[in-house]
């Protein structure tokens, strides 16, 4: 069965890496959705400290990633990915779902 969501290697490595010095035990880490910015929603990701009922597990093998569940059906076929720049640096997602974003790029619809 194919993931909701794919993790690229460079994002995997920050998670990896998040997760080693965090300083105590995680779940993993989960992505979600808020209602937030000029176009509706935006991405969260956060740590884990436990897998609720309901989250969609995307494993690795390394580690977890959970997907809140009233984010799942937004998320689907999500690639997420992590981006390092002269100016900013953060996890970034391609969403086939989006119908559009913000000029800033910190929020979207479907």
């Amino acid at each position: 069965m194919k993931s909701a969501i794919s993790i690229t290697p460079t994002a995997a490595d920050r998670i990896r890496g998040l997760l080693a010095t965090r300083g105590k035990p995680s779940a993993g880490v989960r992505v979600g959705i808020r209602t937030k910015g000029c176009s509706g929603l935006s991405y969260t990701i956060e740590y884990a400290d436990d897998i609720g009922k309901f989250d969609e597990v995307v494993d690795t093998g390394e580690f977890k990633v959970l997907i809140d569940p009233k984010a799942v059906m937004f998320l689907i076929g999500t690639e997420m990915d992590y981006v390092e720049e002269k100016l900013k640096s953060g996890f970034t997602f391609r969403n086939p779902n989006e119908k559009g974003r913000c000029g800033c790029g910190e929020s979207f619809h479907v």
